[in-house]
This record gives C-alpha cells, structure tokens and sequence, in this order.
C-alpha cells in the first residue's frame, strides 16, 4: 500500500513541476487587440462603401472609419476618400503601410500606417490642422501645400463631385436589419 501511495505522490508531484513550466512559459500578458465594434454603417458609409466596391477599392470595408474621421475631425465626408483616388487610386497603388493618400511621401520618404484606419484618421486629423483651420478649405486651395502637381485639386474635386453625383443615384435603404443576432449573423424582424 505505501509504494502505491508513493507511486501515485510522485505522479503527483512530477504533473506540479511540469504545469507550473508550462506556466511559465507563458507570457504575463496577453496581446494587446484592436477594440472590434458592431454597429449599422452610416448611409453616407454605405454610399461610399459601394462608391469604393466600383473602383475595386481595399478601403471598401472602411467606408465608416472615413465617415467617423470626418465627423470627428468636422470635414466633408468626401474629401479624404477623393485625395485617396488622386494619390492611390483609392488604396490600390500605395508606397506601402496603408499610406493611400502620399501623406509625408517625398521623394524616397514616406510615412506608413500601421492600418487604413490609422492612415484615415491621422490625415484627417491632419487635413483639419494644418489646412481648413489655416483657411484652406476646398481642394484649389489647398493644391499648393499639398501637392506638386498644379491639376492635384482639380482632381480631387473630380471626385468629390462624382462621389455626390453617385449618392444622388444611391438608393436609400430603410432596412430592419440588426446588427447580430443568436447566430452570429444578421437578422430580420
């Protein structure tokens, strides 16, 4: 009876020292992640979001974060996604770190995003700084301090103004849907 009580004391013994190594092994803190938040899109998001999905955009899936930016920053919901079309053809031709809008591109140099969302709300915040609270507040204006280019505003007005022409063709979409339900996907009522 005492060598099976030894026996089982030293099973017991030996799973205690190799649990509290797996422990140890593991880090003290975990990754930090992103805050991931459901909500309904803004029709202004859903206009753009179908506005990107036509020209095959990445930054389709982040028609909201645009829209949040501008609210936060008091901008034309249009204006940073139409410098997007200008400088990267909406997301699709960037120097890379989701920088779709040449944001501190000079020559060589650039600055890079760590996400689109990141890259939005930092020229947005920009675009409010260091343009339209120094009085520069449509694209003609603002051309000499942003780009080399002289046809730089033109094309951001462009499309700015194709971006309104498509939302006055937009349907409005009075929906019932929510935004999870028990399964994890959409619902009805």
């Amino acid at each position: 009876m005492n060598k099976i009580l030894l026996f089982v004391f030293s099973i017991l013994i030996s799973l205690s020292f190799s649990n509290t190594k797996a422990q140890a092994d593991v880090p003290a803190t975990e990754p930090a992640f992103e805050k991931i938040e459901a909500k309904q899109l803004d029709e202004e998001a859903r206009i753009l979001a179908e506005y990107f999905s036509l020209h095959n955009s990445p930054l389709a899936n982040h028609a909201q974060d645009f829209i949040d930016a501008a609210k936060e920053y008091n901008l034309d919901w249009r204006l940073v996604a139409a410098i997007s079309g200008v400088e990267s053809t909406f997301g699709k031709f960037i120097p890379g770190g989701y920088n779709g809008w040449g944001w501190g591109v000079y020559g060589n140099q650039a600055i890079y995003f760590k996400s689109w969302r990141e890259g939005i709300f930092t020229v947005s915040k920009g675009l409010r700084e260091n343009y339209l609270n120094k009085g520069l507040t449509d694209p003609y204006q603002m051309n000499k301090n942003y780009a080399a280019s002289p046809a730089w505003g033109g094309k951001v007005a462009y499309f700015m103004k194709d971006m309104e022409n498509f939302s006055r063709k937009y349907p409005v979409i009075t929906s019932s849907v929510k935004i999870a339900a028990v399964s994890g996907q959409p619902s009805l009522r």
